[in-house]
């Protein structure tokens, strides 16, 4: 196979991705989501439950200040980012929609979250946190440059957890 050649084996990003508002449309179907498994614990309530509740991307303010979609070219919805503002550091939330989670996106669909908050805040460091037991993510996210730098035990709802903190290491510089 040359360079010019193309296949999903050797291109595992095939995905154009893009970030834009996160719309109503989107928070809705975010919610609709369901991972299976240990996963689950990233399903969302329901979209009628957020706005009620007004918390997350059910309220407007913040959905506007914080959150963002990422969108492939065909503008159907691959993800999700927040960019929580904390001093002098933006730490980033996201999530891949179900269906897209373990296909190689990872890195480069939390690259492009990562350059966003660059552009953002270019003055703040970039962090995530994220489960131990989350071998799948924490992979991705070495891939995209973070590096863990504290583990930590915190309160979850689902209880006590072990979490890494991970930072972008070019927000370094």
């Amino acid at each position: 196979m040359d360079n010019n050649q193309s296949s999903t084996h050797y291109n595992r990003n095939p995905l154009v991705m893009t970030i834009c508002p996160l719309e109503l449309h989107h928070a809705e179907e975010i919610c609709s989501w369901s991972y299976q498994d240990l996963y689950a614990i990233y399903n969302w309530p329901s979209w009628v439950q957020m706005q009620k509740d007004g918390i997350e991307f059910g309220d407007p303010v913040l959905r506007a200040a914080q959150y963002a979609a990422v969108i492939d070219d065909q503008h159907r919805l691959v993800g999700y980012a927040q960019f929580f503002p904390i001093t002098g550091v933006t730490r980033l939330g996201l999530g891949l929609r179900p269906d897209l989670c373990g296909r190689g996106l990872g890195s480069a669909f939390t690259r492009l979250i990562a350059a966003e908050a660059f552009l953002r805040k270019p003055e703040n460091e970039i962090d995530l946190e994220v489960v131990a037991w989350n071998i799948r993510a924490v992979r991705a996210y070495e891939q995209a440059g973070f590096q863990i730098t504290d583990t930590y035990t915190r309160s979850t709802p689902q209880g006590e957890s072990t979490c890494h903190c991970m930072v972008y290491e070019a927000s370094r510089n």
